[in-house]
């Protein structure tokens, strides 16, 4: 599959993950945390019972994190800084492993102070300490530090968020429903929604009811909310009343179709929040705020807090998914493996979690079996099927995406673009044209600005000569929407090489192979255009290059007879019968 079907599987990854034992088949050992023992040497030195000093104690650890797994590292940063508690850098960075690793005790003990860190960590510890002791059933402790001195920037938000709950399991009701003072949009908002909750778990239903109605006619906010009051009203004995609000709220306000399933089958409303999850939850909240301003190992380290809080497996979910979008695959994968399949509707995300995780560090096979492990646990999961099918087809099997395409989850009356898209990719995988060129058109018709799809139908025409004028109009558009992508780049340039613009073309690919050196075809399209505008050296030099760049059959085959007979013969050759191609090319490599 080319470059230019990779947006596709990046759709289908962004589709699941926007909303602790290692997968079968993981090559990465399981997290085993190592045993640390300190004594003295013979010159009294500190070292641990295998010789080792903190230097290389902090290696250890140093390595440890880049391979994703934190509590290793936490326990070999903790060591280091036994042996060597005068350094602030083994400090901090075993306060940041411990955090981030989610071990709340060893975080909040190596928290670091004012004097010896910058705020990021000193705010972020005194937030540790509260969360540990929160957890340890200390809310007095937690209540008191939270009140004395709130939370400091760049934690600030997730401090304010956390402290009304706090405040509650500390018994001190009073601060716990203070009205919000707050300037901050999403924090008030928030805030809110907490304060609205407290209030019915007080037993100020009144109160708690005019805050849920004030959040529901919040009109940028409404639909977020709308699922909880109607469990509110639910639970008030309001059941028709409920339904109207679920009603409203409608299918992609997510729990409301819950909410009206549990109307129609008579069942018991949703239990009042409890004090920890709502904590939680709290944390939650600063987490996904925290991902939306960019700040990726902030969310992570809420989402390892509200764990301690809330042993909950949609918080492990949405801890998967974070670690997976900051680039920490192995400590990802080994978050969603812990989602077992009792929950299906967990277990099915988590999985495909590990499947993207796993195609990103290059194991489609495995990303392939973790896809259909979530598929069979959730048949019914358009999404799921969407996804597989993405990963099939990556996998180069046209014919097992086409099936799922074409079946009932996804070959639906109403069709979003990315499935028709997905699907007229699979056709041209499987050489038929006309109704790729069907299902392709009708994407674009669907989403015309969409560049994906305008590169990618684009380029199909130019390339078969099909529609050359046409598929070069769509590509420089693609180009216009975005103009840093080095695959529609090299597209645009393979639209000059077919009209004959072979100048114009050595420049267009030329750039395209900045932006991305180590793609065979964008290599191999710019040896053809330096053969042309004759440059013969140079793309004798790009063809080879082609050959190191792991390049599919095709590719292969395609450089090794450009290299032995140049461009011309091969484009003749090209030209002939299939046979008479074959027996030319063959020919022409025989020694």
């Amino acid at each position: 599959m080319t470059e230019r079907l990779k947006p596709a599987l990046l759709v289908a990854a962004a589709t699941v993950l926007s909303g602790a034992l290692l997968p079968p088949g993981e090559t990465q050992a399981a997290e085993a945390r190592p045993v640390i023992r300190l004594g003295p040497d013979l010159s009294g030195r500190l070292i641990d019972a295998d010789g080792r000093s903190a230097y290389g104690l902090f290696l250890a650890g140093r390595s440890a994190f880049a391979r994703g797994q934190a509590g290793v590292a936490a326990d070999y940063l903790a060591a280091a800084r036994t042996l060597a508690a005068d350094q602030t850098r083994l400090a901090d960075q075993a306060f940041t492993a411990a955090l981030l690793s989610g071990d709340m005790t060893l975080a909040a003990a190596t928290a670091p102070t004012a004097e010896t860190a910058p705020p990021v960590l000193v705010e972020a510890g005194r937030l540790a300490r509260a969360v540990e002791a929160l957890a340890r059933g200390r809310a007095r402790a937690a209540h008191a530090s939270l009140a004395a001195e709130p939370i400091g920037a760049p934690h600030a938000r997730a401090g304010a968020l956390l402290a009304p709950w706090a405040a509650a399991l500390a018994g001190d009701w009073t601060a716990a429903l203070a009205e919000p003072t707050v300037t901050d949009p999403r924090t008030l908002v928030f805030l809110r929604y907490s304060r609205a909750q407290l209030l019915e778990r007080r037993g100020r239903h009144a109160e708690a009811e005019a805050a849920w109605v004030a959040l529901v006619r919040d009109t940028p906010n409404a639909a977020l909310f709308r699922a909880d009051y109607g469990a509110f009203l639910e639970r008030r004995g309001r059941r028709d009343e409920a339904r109207e609000v679920y009603a409203a709220a409608g299918a992609p306000a997510g729990r409301a179709p819950e909410g009206l399933a549990r109307l129609d089958a008579r069942g018991r409303p949703p239990a009042l929040v409890d004090l920890r999850a709502g904590a939680a939850a709290a944390l939650m909240a600063a987490a996904t705020a925290a991902v939306a301003d960019q700040a990726g190992e902030f969310a992570v380290a809420y989402l390892q807090m509200a764990l301690t809080l809330d042993n909950d497996d949609a918080l492990r979910l949405r801890l998967g998914q974070t670690l997976a979008q900051v680039e920490r695959r192995a400590a990802a994968r080994e978050v969603f493996a812990a989602i077992g399949p009792e929950r299906p509707g967990l277990y099915a995300p988590a999985r495909l979690g590990i499947a993207f995780s796993l195609e990103a560090d290059g194991d489609l096979e495995g990303a392939v079996r973790e896809a259909r492990a979530a598929l069979n646990v959730a048949p019914h999961d358009a999404g799921a099927a969407y996804a597989l099918a993405a990963l099939l087809l990556q996998a180069e099997d046209p014919g097992g995406a086409l099936d799922l395409l074409t079946g009932p989850l996804l070959n639906a009356p109403v069709q979003a673009a990315e499935v028709r898209f997905l699907r007229g990719a699979a056709y041209e995988s499987l050489g038929r044209i006309p109704e790729a060129e069907a299902e392709l058109w009708a994407a674009h018709q669907a989403a015309p600005e969409d560049a994906t799809i305008l590169n990618y139908l684009g380029y199909m025409w130019v390339d078969r000569g099909l529609r050359v004028e046409q598929g070069a109009e769509m590509i420089a558009r693609a180009f216009a929407a975005e103009p840093e992508n080095g695959n529609i780049q090299d597209s645009l340039g393979w639209a000059q090489y077919r009209q004959g613009l072979y100048e114009e073309a050595v420049e267009t690919l030329e750039a395209a192979v900045a932006k991305e050196p180590a793609n065979a075809e964008i290599n191999g399209h710019l040896g053809d255009a330096y053969w042309k505008v004759g440059r013969r050296r140079e793309a004798g030099f790009q063809w080879a290059r082609v050959l190191t760049l792991d390049p599919d059959a095709d590719e292969r085959a395609a450089a090794e007879a450009k290299l032995a007979i140049g461009l011309d013969a091969f484009e003749a050759a090209q030209a002939e019968p299939a046979g008479a191609t074959t027996t030319t090319a063959a020919a022409a490599l025989e020694p």
